[in-house]
């Protein structure tokens, strides 16, 4: 059987995916060796290559620049270095003339003009504060811990084989997480509202098929007590939301981990579970410092959104482990330090 390591060499000789490989390749070190712990652990191989490039592959997409490689995320240069910002959302592109407003622009001017008169910080800071999902290149870095465990529960030592796992997620990081951990043996459920579905159904079919293939659906309206009984037949809970928007629905992590021996609660964020700021995968990895360079030495994009499979890894490692140990604990992991934590591996 390969390991992940491998499996990265064998896909850039005879995949023709060498040159996406060729660019993250020096940064996967700390990715390979999470990956090759979650099979020391539950036996189950992680195919890195497809949990990083299917998407691209199925969407044709090419190698990004300082343009993301699903178009909708820019590295501008700012006043004192580069900012990302992610216009993902219809309304994201309508907020942009207020933020070349809220930025100072002279008449006339882009968002490009607008981000040159002011620090990266204060640009990120801007289109966050209209909701947008910005970063300033690097701001997260020292942030480098992907995983963050806490205890709130008591241990039962327990393996994988059977686990109910509830899926309140969307996207990409923690549906790849429950996939890897459906491989593992786990029964996952796929928990959407009837008022938002997943945004990753609006993406290639094939490529959700991949993610979701085995679960089981449920179509809920949150605002109901459904949501919590669900959640109350769990194992594990991945979500990916503002704590204070599932309290409000009658949802608490620490409540559900201390009413059960044995729970693990996985919870994806931006930032971390006490900062509000959104984030897509681009410009979560440029906030880790994630970025290629090119022949200036200019910061490039890398990878397809790679902050979410490489959050979707980490995540799946640490529940693994987790429930392992005997769970009983709230891993809080951060799109921009997992990131963060690829980016500093070349100078380890």
């Amino acid at each position: 059987m390969l390991t992940s390591r491998e499996k990265v060499v064998y896909l850039q000789v005879n995949d023709g995916f060498g040159r996406w490989m060729e660019s993250v390749e020096p940064f996967l070190a700390p990715l390979v060796e999470a990956a090759d712990t979650f099979t020391g652990l539950t036996g189950v191989p992680v195919d890195l290559p497809a949990a990083l490039f299917l998407r691209a592959r199925l969407a044709g997409r090419e190698l990004p620049g300082r343009t993301s490689a699903g178009g909708s995320c820019q590295l501008l240069r700012t006043g004192d270095g580069w900012a990302a910002v992610n216009l993902a959302r219809p309304d994201d592109v309508a907020a942009v003339p207020a933020l070349v407003a809220l930025l100072g622009a002279e008449p006339g001017e882009g968002l490009g003009e607008a981000v040159r008169r002011v620090p990266a910080a204060e640009a990120a800071a801007g289109a966050q504060l209209l909701g947008l999902a910005a970063s300033a290149l690097g701001e997260a870095r020292e942030h480098h811990v992907a995983a963050r465990a806490e205890r709130c529960g008591e241990r039962r030592a327990r393996d994988l084989e059977g686990v109910r796992v509830v899926d309140l997620s969307a996207l990409w990081a923690g549906p790849l997480c429950a996939r890897l951990l459906g491989q593992a043996g786990a029964r996952v459920v796929k928990v959407e509202s009837t008022t938002r579905p997943d945004g990753a159904r609006s993406g290639s079919p094939a490529f959700y098929r991949w993610l979701h293939d085995g679960h089981e659906s449920l179509v809920l309206d949150f605002a109901s007590a459904a949501l919590a009984e669900v959640v109350a037949e769990a194992d594990v809970v991945i979500e990916a939301s503002r704590p204070r928007a599932l309290r409000r629905l009658g949802v608490v992590a620490e409540r559900f981990l201390a009413a059960r021996p044995g729970r693990v609660w996985v919870s994806i964020t931006g930032y971390g579970r006490d900062d509000d700021r959104i984030a897509f995968g681009d410009d979560a990895a440029v906030a880790g410092g994630l970025a290629g360079r090119d022949e200036n030495g200019d910061p490039t994009f890398l990878g397809d959104a790679i902050a979410d499979p490489v959050t979707g890894v980490f995540a799946a490692q640490a529940a693994a482990r987790s429930l392992a140990e005997g769970g009983g604990e709230l891993l809080s992991v951060s799109m921009a330090a997992c990131a963060a934590s690829l980016a500093r591996a070349p100078a380890c």
